[in-house]
């Protein structure tokens, strides 16, 4: 059996967020495109927009765009 060390780099990830005028709540990775999404509270928006980031990144990695798996960390900017 062979053992592997990954030393993965780290990707910190921004969130925005917004607050609507009807109410809802926008959250938006800029640095991911398309990763836009609405929530009702603002932790909703927060957790919706970190598992869309999430998916985004996992298409990256099986279609071959990304060369490692980073370490993430989420800053929220409100």
């Amino acid at each position: 059996m062979a053992t592997v060390t990954l030393d993965p780099p780290k990707l910190t990830l921004t969130v925005r967020l917004d607050r609507e005028v009807d109410g809802r709540w926008m959250a938006i990775v800029d640095s991911l495109s398309g990763v836009m999404v609405y929530g009702q509270t603002r932790d909703e928006a927060v957790r919706l927009v970190v598992a869309m980031a999430l998916r985004v990144i996992a298409d990256e990695l099986e279609a071959g765009e990304r060369d490692e798996m980073p370490v993430l960390a989420f800053d929220l900017a409100a």
